[in-house]
């Protein structure tokens, strides 16, 4: 009842508009977030930009509770072994997510469809990140998306601009959505749904794909394979091109500034070339490239050519390693999907 009764209190609170002249946000008598100065400023900042009432964000904040174990996961790990790229694809080009996978694909095989259709994105690549990101909906997270944000907006210094934008989003969202902020979960940094959205990402890129009226990557799958299809559209992926060649590398040293030169794809057959680098596989003359390194532990390096398709699956998650994944693993499904039927198992319908 109590958590009833603050929900009620917040949605009032985001009503009622108060004139700026008479705005305080005057610390909690509880030492909560909102008497901490940086908290102060930033609920004028939200007054100031988008009209909130103090009162209802200075409550949202004394409910507010530290999230430690948000700031832990955050940090980076110890440098103890050599990046391996094979270990990381083993997390998810594995038997689970394909079996999983092939599921998701057959139950949900029309708004992947209809997805595909729209935006130009191939199926198994949508139902490849929601399996890397969540598993198909096991794993959404199940932190308080209010306690994290705010914890890492004002105690992790190493990225509290990127985190105050997205917790500015975040209640913006919760607005728009007329939902408590405190009763929404996700990941420890502030991930939502299925695809585990950042708030900002679904306010810019999220889409009612199910027309019921309202977007839910948290219940509606639809919504979820709408909207990863709507991000990678907007981040500019082409239709029919591909995500990547093999590349051949003479010389690792004399290749390295092709790899410096990063993601985004910059470099033409010519441009590397001249740094020994080259692909057996038939490519455009007019493809620009960029070259990926995936260091493998003790293993040889492994290079792929990056085109702009690889570039926006990197804007999903700026790994190279994640990127790769995502791409393998929707090989391994393309793959299982178009085996032959076994005895008992369906095919999946595209």
């Amino acid at each position: 009842m109590q958590e009833f009764c603050a929900a009620r209190r917040w949605l009032a609170a985001l009503i009622l508009v108060l004139p700026v002249c008479t705005l305080q946000a005057a610390p909690s008598a509880t030492g909560g977030w909102a008497s901490r100065p940086e908290v102060v400023e930033f609920v004028r900042e939200m007054v100031d930009k988008h009209g909130f009432d103090p009162a209802g964000l200075n409550d949202v904040f004394e409910r507010t509770r530290a999230a430690d174990v948000a700031l832990k996961l955050m940090a980076p790990p110890p440098v103890t072994s050599k990046r391996s790229w094979s270990a990381y694809r083993a997390r998810f080009v594995e038997p689970v997510r394909i079996r999983e996978g092939l599921r998701f694909w057959r139950e949900q095989a029309d708004p992947i469809r209809r997805a595909a259709e729209r935006f130009g994105v191939p199926q198994e690549i949508i139902v490849a990140i929601i399996g890397v990101e969540t598993v198909y909906g096991r794993n959404t997270g199940d932190f308080r998306v209010m306690d994290a944000l705010t914890t890492l907006a004002f105690d992790y210094p190493r990225r509290a601009p990127f985190f105050r934008e997205e917790l500015e989003q975040f209640l913006l969202l919760s607005r728009d959505a007329a939902v408590d902020p405190l009763t929404w979960r996700g990941s420890y940094a502030g991930a939502i749904g299925l695809p585990q959205f950042m708030p900002g990402s679904i306010r810019r890129h999220a889409i009612d794909f199910d027309g019921d009226g309202r977007i839910d990557l948290r219940a509606s799958t639809s919504d979820a394979v709408g909207s990863v299809a709507r991000f990678l559209f907007n981040h500019g992926w082409r239709a029919g091109e591909p995500t990547h060649f093999q590349a051949l590398v003479d010389d690792e040293a004399r290749a390295r500034p092709a790899v410096e030169a990063g993601v985004p794809p910059k470099l033409s057959l010519a441009d590397l070339a001249a740094l020994g680098v080259s692909s057996p596989q038939s490519i455009a003359g007019t493809d620009l490239l960029s070259l990926i390194d995936l260091p493998d532990g003790d293993k040889p390096t492994q290079y792929v050519l990056g085109t702009n398709n690889f570039f926006v699956i990197t804007r999903y998650n700026r790994s190279y390693f994640y990127a790769m994944s995502v791409i393998d693993l929707a090989r391994a499904l393309k793959d299982a999907a178009n085996a032959p039927a076994q005895p008992g198992k369906r095919p999946v319908e595209r």
